[in-house]
This record gives structure tokens, C-alpha cells and sequence, in this order.
């Protein structure tokens, strides 16, 4: 008896990680058309496009949010900041002029306004609700542009709710950021049990199932050098809340 019992549940179990799995390819295929790729566009440089992070389209369609620090300071006269739409198929990549229409840097956080037809969008929903433990996964582009400008998507859980001044082993752990951070007052942030890598900073954080964006991947939790995130990358790594995206949103925007 104990044996047949064993097997029907053995059997349940993969019917429903098979349901699972479709439920995420689903999901998968809504989101890949809103991811974009935030970039640098200048006619002189070669090449004239330079990457440095993910974006995905919130709200009427022309809005993309992003982390701040995936965004330059300032611009000399002949950059620009402007998004790649990319269907991952050769000669289908559209550049698109944008500006920044809001930024909250506390928060590692901005919105950009696209030119140009409006494109599909996310929904962004309050992040009050998230459990550690949930499934969730994030779209973007790992590694820059090395994997090419196709969409990656990368699944994992909630593994915890932690605030962000996560503290050191020693004294020369800490660093400037780090150090005002803790002055400004620290924040609930999600640790994950996913592998992120630098190109992934600004992916939509969302819920496995429905779709539904809970959050902003921004760091990853390095062993070492820089280039460890490459070659030994950790297995952890850090999203922003989307509550505080939602309050960065224009009202304007917020209602469509």
C-alpha cells in the first residue's frame, strides 16, 4: 500500500510542476514584447548603440522604467539615451529617443518617456502582498549584449524580505553607497534565490504565474571581484519593492 501510495504522488507532483512550467511559458510569452534594452546612442561611436541595462514598458505603452544607476549623470551634446525594442531576430531591432521623466535614486529607480509608438506594457502591481517563498522570475539581458539582445528569463523564489544596509564582515566592506544609504534610512528590499548578472539591472521582477510585476532586479550579491559575477556568480540576488515605482509613476499615467 505504502508503495502505490508513494507512486500516485510521485505522479501528482509531475502533473502539476508540468502545469506549472506551462502556466510560466504562458507568462513568459506575454512578457518578452515589453522588455527593451536601455541604452546609449551616439551617430559617431562605434558602435553606435552601447548597452548598459534592461528596461520594460509600463503604463499607456510609453513609459519604460529602469534602475537609476543604469542611467549616466549627464550626456555630452551628441548622446542620447535611448531603448533598443528587440524581438530577438536579426534585423527586427528598433532604436527608440528617450528622455528621462522622473528618478529616484534613493530608491535606484527611473522612468523613461519613449518616442515613438506605444509599445505593450506591464502591469504593475502594489508589492504589499509578496511572501518569501513565492516564485517568481525576471526577464532581461544577461551579460550586456554578449548573449545578443534576445530576451533571457530566469526563475527562482522570494527567499527573503530584508532591508537593503546589508552589513559587512568587516569595516572594509563598506562602502560610500552603502555608508549613505544607512544615513538616508534603509528600506525593504527581496533577496531571491535566482542568478542575476549585471545586464539583468532593470528586469521586471513578477510573479511566476500571473505575470504581474512585483519589483526591480537591481544587484547582485558578489563573491570577490567584479568579475566573479561572471565567473562565480553567487546565486542571490536583490529587487526593489514595486510599490515604490508605483509612486514614482505620474498620476497621470498611473490611471491607463
Amino acid at each position: 500500500m505504502k508503495i502505490v501510495v508513494s507512486a500516485m504522488w510521485v505522479l501528482l507532483s509531475c502533473l502539476h510542476s508540468s502545469s506549472a512550467d506551462a502556466d510560466l511559458s504562458d507568462t513568459i510569452e506575454r512578457i518578452k514584447p515589453s522588455i527593451v534594452v536601455i541604452g546609449l546612442y551616439n551617430k559617431t561611436t562605434s558602435p553606435q548603440f552601447q548597452m548598459r541595462g534592461t528596461g520594460f514598458v509600463v503604463t499607456a505603452g510609453n513609459i519604460a522604467a529602469t534602475n537609476s544607476h543604469v542611467l549616466p549623470e549627464t550626456l555630452d551634446r551628441d548622446t542620447r539615451i535611448a531603448v533598443l525594442q528587440s524581438s530577438g531576430l536579426q534585423g527586427t531591432s528598433q532604436i527608440r529617443p528617450a528622455e528621462i521623466i522622473a528618478r529616484d535614486i534613493d530608491h535606484d529607480i527611473a522612468l523613461l518617456r519613449l518616442e515613438g509608438p506605444a509599445l505593450p506594457y506591464l502591469k504593475l502591481v502594489p508589492s504589499d502582498s509578496v511572501r518569501e517563498g513565492q516564485s517568481i522570475a525576471f526577464t532581461g539581458f544577461p551579460i550586456g549584449g554578449a548573449l545578443g539582445f534576445s530576451p533571457v528569463t530566469h526563475r527562482g523564489t522570494i527567499s527573503s524580505i530584508t532591508p537593503i544596509g546589508i552589513p559587512g564582515g568587516n569595516s572594509n566592506q563598506l562602502n560610500g553607497k552603502l555608508i549613505q544609504q544607512l544615513k538616508r534610512g534603509t528600506f525593504k528590499i527581496f533577496q531571491l534565490d535566482a542568478t542575476a548578472y549585471p545586464g539583468n539591472s532593470g528586469s521586471p521582477l513578477f510573479d511566476a504565474n500571473t505575470g504581474d510585476v512585483v519589483g526591480i532586479i537591481n544587484m547582485v550579491f558578489i563573491k570577490g571581484s567584479k568579475e566573479a559575477a561572471l565567473t562565480n556568480p553567487s546565486g542571490i540576488s536583490y529587487a526593489i519593492p514595486s510599490n515604490h515605482l508605483l509612486q514614482l509613476i505620474p498620476t497621470s499615467s498611473a490611471t491607463h
